[in-house]
């Protein structure tokens, strides 16, 4: 694994991501995830999962500098890869945590909203959120869904058009995160909650799961190809390229 880190409790698994500063998302890491989460669905000596980053970001997001440097072919697989991995992790059986280290807007939202629980490392600066419009990147109908059945529709509909960040403590209200811990604890926290779920009887646990995501998997296209199909294709729009380029510039000179 060059983009995760994987450590093996008794009953449970934590997957760190671990690439570069910001574990900025690129096709090698999302294969990596996939791979990784089908492994631990097979695993029957893995009763469940805990995804956590760094140090201040859980991640950045899509790897903008990267994806703009990939053609017309590849980019397209990627956006296919990555929906293929949001619709597998929303189908994850097993119990499903994100201890969420610091930042994690865009890419690193629509992870952590396909987990059971979101425990936030507390601080006035970290963000999360699908602010996908604001960098030019068109959302899926999918990730609709899923903004709307934690904090409900008429939020996740102002948030989502605004391309909005909310700080850890409006994500606290809003209900996209369960609780703030200070960093050092999030890790903590979330196995704190992991264990709780081992003593459950798991065929119990993953159908009580199956059934409480029963009504919003109905809602989502389960086909990987058509969720993001838009996004692939919006992605070659010459003056969206122009705005990703110039934003890049902004965020790559900070």
């Amino acid at each position: 694994m060059n983009t995760l880190e994987i450590t093996y409790k008794d009953e449970y698994a934590i997957v760190k991501m671990n690439r570069g500063k910001v574990n900025a998302i690129n096709f090698e890491m999302v294969q990596e995830l996939r791979d990784t989460f089908h492994e631990m669905e097979e695993d029957t000596n893995v009763k469940g999962v805990i995804l956590t980053g760094q140090p201040h970001y859980f991640s950045a997001g899509l790897d903008l500098i990267e994806l703009l440097q990939y053609d017309k072919s590849k980019i397209r697989d990627f956006f296919t890869s990555f929906s293929a991995l949001y619709l597998e992790l929303m189908q994850f059986r097993k119990p499903f945590i994100s201890a969420i280290s610091g930042h994690s807007p865009a890419g690193g939202c629509v992870l952590a909203v396909t987990s059971d629980n979101r425990y936030m490392a507390d601080s006035d600066t970290y963000v999360i959120g699908l602010n996908e419009v604001a960098v030019h990147i068109q959302i899926s109908q999918n990730l609709t869904e899923v903004y709307a059945f934690w904090m409900g529709e008429g939020l996740a509909s102002r948030y989502i058009l605004e391309g909005k960040l909310l700080t850890a403590k409006e994500a606290l209200a809003a209900g996209l995160v369960d609780e703030l811990v200070p960093l050092e604890e999030v890790l903590e926290r979330a196995e704190k909650q992991m264990k709780i779920y081992m003593r459950a009887d798991q065929e119990i646990l993953i159908n009580t799961k199956r059934k409480l995501r029963k009504h919003l998997l109905d809602k989502l296209d389960l086909n990987a190809e058509n969720s993001l199909k838009e996004a692939s294709e919006l992605w070659w729009k010459p003056e969206i390229r122009a705005k990703m380029k110039a934003y890049v510039a902004r965020f790559s000179s900070k």
